[in-house]
């Protein structure tokens, strides 16, 4: 059974901080999917702060690629923030990495 997904919503300036812990797939990726959906209209400039996140399989992927194009349509910009080592290598075998900005931590993703 994949754990439980949460994420936390926060401002830093103009710019909205999800905070995300647990699994990724496709169970509970609707929680990832929501808030980001919500930032959309709202504020488009997010960082995903991914340093509790320990799984995410491909519907992760297509969540963070979906909100990528609607955060940019709007204006704004999806980064994501210091995942883990496992995480990192799923995103550059898929090549999330050449569409969506990563950074090895949350205070470099927002100094961007």
């Amino acid at each position: 059974m994949p754990g439980p997904l949460s994420v936390t919503s926060a401002m830093r300036g103009d710019i909205r901080v999800l905070t995300v812990s647990g699994e990724i797939d496709r169970d509970t990726g609707g929680t990832l999917r929501e808030a980001l959906d919500a930032s959309t209209t709202t504020h488009p400039r997010v960082v995903a702060d991914f340093q509790r996140v320990s799984f995410m399989d491909s519907s992760g992927i297509s969540i963070l690629l979906t909100a990528h194009r609607a955060l940019t349509a709007a204006g704004g910009w999806l980064r994501l923030a210091a995942p883990s080592e496992f995480i990192w290598r799923t995103v550059r075998i898929v090549g999330l990495d050449t569409v969506v900005d990563c950074f090895p931590t949350l205070g470099e993703a927002l100094d961007r």
